[in-house]
């Protein structure tokens, strides 16, 4: 993979506290899994940079050998690589998201870190 590729995709989520690398972007996700992601976040009230993947083959797949996971979306917060759907899901529903947020200093919607009983 392109050092080039790395390079941008290390620039990105160093410069941003929160960045979803995804098929689509947070107002118009184009897989359900993205879509899930930019959900949980959304009702967070988090703000953070979306980076659609289908905009740049060498960004799609630059992302996967970058964090050497092999799957889209991913999540990186203060430039921590953080996990896919389904951990993101489990961490909101277990509160842990909103205690990873807290921990990094990330601002969001503190009356929703959980997901409703």
């Amino acid at each position: 993979m392109s050092d080039k590729v790395h390079d941008w995709i290390k620039t990105t989520v160093s410069a941003n506290d929160v960045v979803v690398f995804m098929k689509g972007t947070k107002n118009f996700p184009q897989c359900g899994f993205s879509g899930q992601v930019a959900q949980v976040l959304g009702y967070m009230g988090v703000d953070y940079k979306d980076v659609n993947v289908l905009d740049d083959m060498g960004i799609r797949d630059g992302i996967k050998t970058f964090s050497d996971w092999p799957t889209i979306p991913q999540l990186y917060v203060k430039g921590e690589f953080i996990g896919g759907c389904d951990i993101i899901r489990e961490m909101f529903q277990q509160g842990e998201l909103s205690a990873l947020f807290d921990e990094k200093g990330v601002s969001y919607d503190k009356s929703k870190g959980k997901m409703p009983a």
